[in-house]
């Protein structure tokens, strides 16, 4: 809650120190304006729009709806409305403003190009329940971007329905255990390495299985010995990130596949980190069964908020029959159709059924193949290799100044791994985090992976150049430097961020989500 004053508004504060001195009646520091809640904003008794009184009886189905009472909605003019809103959209950081280091999320540029053949009417403008005859080019794009999925990672099919990474890690665990159950086989564990992304063992314990884990080694790796020596007739999957989110590949990942396969198990990918591979090495040459690909982070489709999401999940020859329905398939015409429930007896017997309403997301199918055709193959292995260029030049440009765990370990792959060892007493990674908000960077990853204490994992992407490179790694020396001389600002930080430092335990807790009367 903000309170004005004889200085302005002031921004209500966590335990993070008292804001600095504000100098202008307004409260507004030249272009960075101050914002109240719009409910501060409003003033009893206006109102932007004229509305005509209503007219006639009242529907009685409707009645019950009516108010007792008016709504308390902020009373502003269409003026007032439009600032406040386009000011608090100057508050947010976004990818066309600045880089996302977040470590594990490849935050990067979506191509232009990409939206504006997304917003084509011929795939924005349609509609699911559409008859076929009349999306065919659509379908036909699904059609297409699956062949290059397939073609990218040497699987045998892929289920393009899976709306983000975690619904495909689902949808590969459920492709694992209709493959056993066909087999008459019925195991209960999946082994997830410390190296996995969280989301893998949330997603086996959703799907019904018991997980263990699997230790790593000293270098960041799965420990093979260990791994091997858990494998058992009760053992159903492994679920392996590769790289990993220690930013290494797995060297071992050949020899773990025909572990498992060996034991009767399967093996399960996390393909998050495709990205840093894509074009150099085929997933399926590794003995790897299903792998969720997401395609905001290695196809450049929008994130998070900007997404919906989209985790299309190859499968090797052993699970491809099992997988989801539906799924495009040309027939002897030459016509791509897709195969729903009603042709499955036929075409798709074995599939475990259907995840979604509908066939994943087109906006994101449109823009990844747009993506993809625009790089084209040579393109994509650029790609990776830039990727690992960009990971590599700031692990190597900040290890000696930020302790690098994995630094010996081998080239990083996509992200570069640091931690808080080293800095003075009562200093940790959430205080250089805080300090770059002020240095105008979104903070890198922060206490993940759990393997390394005070983790921070900083991943450029390709789409990062030299130049923009250099600034990154100039803030984060200069915030390495306070953080080990103890400079007692960086406690206090951000002090240029419209907010400052907020208790975040108690945000995340107790948060307040309703306007206080």
């Amino acid at each position: 809650m903000n309170a004005p004053n004889a200085s302005g508004w002031r921004p209500a504060m966590g335990e993070g120190g008292e804001a600095p001195a504000i100098l202008t009646v307004s409260g507004d520091r030249g272009l960075t304006l101050e914002e109240p809640l719009i409910f501060e904003l409003g003033r009893p008794g206006t109102c932007g729009v004229d509305l005509d009184e209503p007219r006639g009886e009242i529907a009685p189905g409707l009645a019950r709806f009516l108010r007792a009472e008016p709504p308390a909605l902020p009373g502003l003019t269409e003026p007032e409305t439009v600032r406040h809103y386009t000011r608090l959209s100057r508050q947010n950081y976004a990818i066309d403003l600045g880089p996302f280091p977040l470590g594990s999320c490849t935050m990067k540029h979506n191509p232009r190009l990409n939206e504006k053949v997304a917003r084509l009417p011929g795939f924005a403008d349609i509609h699911p329940l559409q008859p076929q005859h009349t999306v065919r080019g659509a379908i036909g794009v699904i059609s297409e971007l699956a062949d290059w999925l397939v073609t990218l990672t040497g699987m045998a099919a892929v289920a393009m329905t899976p709306k983000a990474g975690a619904h495909g890690e689902l949808c590969g665990l459920l492709c694992i255990r209709a493959a056993l159950e066909a087999r008459g086989d019925a195991r209960e564990v999946v082994l997830v390495p410390e190296s996995a992304h969280g989301t893998n063992p949330a997603t086996a314990a959703f799907a019904g299985y018991r997980v263990e884990n699997i230790p790593a080694t000293a270098d960041g790796r799965v420990d093979l010995a260990a791994l091997t020596a858990r494998l058992g007739p009760d053992v159903a999957a492994v679920m392996i990130t590769n790289p990993n989110t220690c930013g290494l590949f797995e060297r071992d990942m050949k020899a773990i596949s025909d572990a498992v396969h060996a034991a009767g198990g399967l093996v399960y990918c996390d393909g998050a980190n495709f990205n840093a591979i894509v074009g150099k090495v085929r997933p399926g040459d590794l003995g790897v069964d299903a792998m969720h690909i997401n395609l905001h982070k290695t196809f450049s489709t929008p994130h998070g908020g900007g997404g919906p999401g989209s985790g299309p999940v190859v499968l090797s020859a052993a699970l491809a029959p099992f997988a989801p329905l539906p799924f495009a398939m040309r027939g002897p015409d030459g016509i791509i159709r897709l195969v729903e429930e009603e042709d499955a007896p036929q075409h798709h017997p074995q599939s475990f059924g259907r995840m979604a309403a509908f066939h994943g997301q087109m906006g994101m199918f449109t823009r990844a193949l747009t993506y993809i055709l625009s790089h084209g193959a040579d393109g994509l292995r650029q790609v990776a290799e830039d990727a690992v260029l960009n990971a590599n030049y700031v692990l190597r440009s900040l290890e000696d100044v930020l302790d690098a765990p994995f630094g010996a370990a081998g080239p990083c792959m996509h992200e570069a791994l640091f931690s808080d060892e080293g800095f003075a007493e009562g200093f940790s990674t959430l205080d250089l985090a805080k300090g770059l908000i002020d240095e105008g960077f979104h903070p890198m990853t922060v206490y993940f992976p759990l393997v390394v204490h005070g983790a921070m994992l900083v991943e450029p992407t390709e789409t990062e150049s030299k130049a923009g490179l250099d600034r990154f790694i100039a803030s984060m020396r200069s915030l390495a430097a306070r953080a080990r001389n103890a400079d007692p600002s960086l406690k206090s930080a951000p002090h240029l961020a419209p907010r400052r430092r907020l208790d975040e335990t108690q945000a995340a807790r107790k948060p307040v989500l309703v306007q206080p009367q």
